[in-house]
């Protein structure tokens, strides 16, 4: 991709975030303000310093320096003081923008298509959520304002050299246009190939090294660690080669803003000094005229920075409004059909990522409120890719799923009064108990969260904590057992308002005793008139209280055909 190219890109992928950062046009030219007038303060303290110096030395009556005294005193005061209110108001921006964004994304990925965010993994969710929305973000505060302020403060600038002298106006104005535009331009360039050209290789090196890393071992038995020690030089050498590529456009964008604020100063004391010999210009203005420039490309000197914060906002931007596109549902103009009788059924199913091939085809599963299913399986034959499609978190790779009578495709916000899952991985949050489950349902009573542990099967553990309900759980809290974590969020599944339950691997991680009741207490909720699914590594002789067990492991030998074994109510 050419630089045209690349700029035009990034100029379109921040023009469609901008709208979602709710950046307020009043509080931006608040923070342009300050930042023009802390700037003004710096270039209006060379010029009347330059002034005061140069006056100085000819030795006038002392009344005649005084309001230049007190201007540069003032001006030194006010450099900081407006500083400090431009950081104020500017990161003011880029944090309400930061806050609006996010708000944004909840929003539309919450009422969107939840496969938009279930595809993706943790790690990709968390950049997103986090750096990306970030870097967009501070787009205010490292970009747009201070480039704003450099346009605003360079034309301050010229005014006041091109008032003394119009040539040497000219000259700082055509200096200054150089630094604005050619350093931010070579910056780019070395930022796109240090950052986003480089992407690759450090994938690359990333892989290699957590493949030498994790398999150290087993690869020096097998002859492979030294090959792979070899690609990975080769990997750390491609990665070394791109950054010494995008150094050298980054060292060439410092020297442009030296060299041209160089050839402002010395053509600035060549005109200056042909004007004073021939009688037009006077030699304090000469100082003026020459000093004043030094200050004048402090406001430029900050857009090569600016121009490498907006290429990775650009690709920051162009993540996020590529989740969004995925979430976006098509526009119907109607709401969620209304739901029925509470049931989930599967006819003629087939499950699977998107864009890839199904994990399983022709499943037939009816899950209603009062019944058990069992789903059993070795890993990678499809259960959690089924508990998903069955929740409506991912569309049917063909068949259908209808959820309470709805398809599940045409439900946007009908579901979780249907259907609740929780995942394997599913997470304790850093607060107390009670928090904790009511992250299912915000307005329970510790009445109800008492019972609901104690249909878990947490009754005891809950009446040895100290703090009771209180507790504090997870990273900084009190430590709690595998099986107490389980079912902890099994309780947190029942608070849910949704009569029919899917939970993925309950029993996993848990010695065989405390695996086999925690099964059987999670059955036993088809007697409160629950619907439970769940999926689980055991056999199906450990499944005897379940109404059905459906058996994934012969679909690799009996493509299309998922055995169900049949079991009375």
């Amino acid at each position: 991709m050419s630089t045209r190219d690349a700029l035009l890109a990034d100029l379109r992928a921040l023009r469609r975030i901008w709208p979602l950062l709710g950046v307020s046009r009043r509080r931006l030219a608040v923070a342009v303000a300050w930042g023009t007038l802390a700037l003004s303060a710096a270039v209006g303290l060379a010029a009347v310093s330059a002034w005061l110096i140069a006056r100085a030395s000819q030795m006038p009556s002392v009344l005649d320096l005084t309001i230049a005294v007190v201007a540069v005193r003032a001006l030194g005061i006010g450099r900081g003081l407006f500083r400090y209110l431009d950081r104020l108001a500017s990161h003011d921006v880029a944090l309400r923008g930061a806050a609006h964004l996010r708000e944004r994304l909840y929003s539309a990925l919450a009422h969107g298509r939840t496969d938009a965010v279930a595809t993706l993994r943790r790690g990709e969710v968390l950049r997103r959520w986090g750096a990306d929305v970030d870097d967009v973000g501070d787009l205010v505060v490292r970009a747009v304002v201070p480039a704003l302020v450099a346009l605003v403060v360079s034309l301050v600038a010229v005014g006041i050299v091109g008032a003394l002298s119009p040539l040497a106006g000219l000259v700082l104005a055509a200096c200054l246009l150089l630094a604005g535009l050619g350093a931010p331009l070579l910056a780019a360039r070395a930022v796109r190939a240090a950052e986003l050209d480089g992407a690759a290789q450090r994938g690359r090196v990333a892989a290699q090294a957590m493949t030498v890393l994790d398999g150290a071992a087993e690869l020096r038995v097998g002859g492979r660690l030294d090959p792979l020690l070899g690609e990975l030089a080769d990997a750390e050498d491609a990665l070394r080669r791109t950054r010494d590529r995008a150094a050298r456009p980054a060292a060439l964008a410092q020297g442009v803003t030296a060299a041209a604020t160089g050839l402002a100063v010395v053509a600035a004391l060549a005109i200056g000094a042909a004007q004073l010999a021939a009688g037009s210009l006077a030699p304090v203005e000469l100082a003026v005229v020459v000093l004043t420039p030094l200050a004048a490309f402090e406001g430029v000197g900050m857009l090569a920075g600016a121009s490498v914060h907006a290429v990775r906002a650009a690709d920051a931007a162009r993540r996020l409004t590529d989740l969004l596109d995925r979430a976006r549902r098509p526009a119907t103009g109607a709401a969620d059909p209304a739901v029925g009788a509470p049931a989930v059924v599967a006819a003629g199913l087939a499950v699977g990522w998107p864009g890839r091939e199904p994990l399983l085809r022709g499943l037939d599963l009816t899950l209603a409120p009062g019944r058990a299913v069992a789903v059993v399986g070795p890993n990678g034959s499809g259960k959690t890719t089924l508990l998903l499609t069955l929740a409506g978190l991912l569309p049917p790779a063909a068949g259908e799923v209808r959820i309470g009578g709805v398809p599940s495709t045409a439900l946007a916000d009908g579901a979780p009064s249907v259907v609740t899952m929780t995942a394997e991985d599913a997470h304790v949050f850093d607060t107390t108990i009670l928090e904790n489950l009511r992250v299912a349902r915000g307005d329970v009573t510790e009445d109800e969260a008492r019972e609901v542990l104690a249909l878990a099967g947490l009754g005891a553990f809950l009446d040895r904590l100290p703090d009771g309900l209180d507790t504090v759980v997870g990273a900084g809290g009190a430590c709690i057992s595998g099986g107490e974590r389980r079912r902890l969020l099994v309780a947190r599944a029942l608070l849910s308002p949704a009569p029919l339950l899917l939970l993925d691997e309950p029993d996993e991680h848990l010695d065989p005793e405390t695996a086999e009741r925690l099964l059987q207490d999670v059955l036993a909720l088809r007697e409160a008139g629950r619907g439970v699914l769940l999926v689980t590594h055991r056999g199906a002789a450990s499944l005897a209280a379940a109404d059905d067990v459906v058996d994934l492991g012969a679909v690799a030998a009996a493509p299309g055909v998922v055995p169900m074994l049949e079991r009375s109510a």
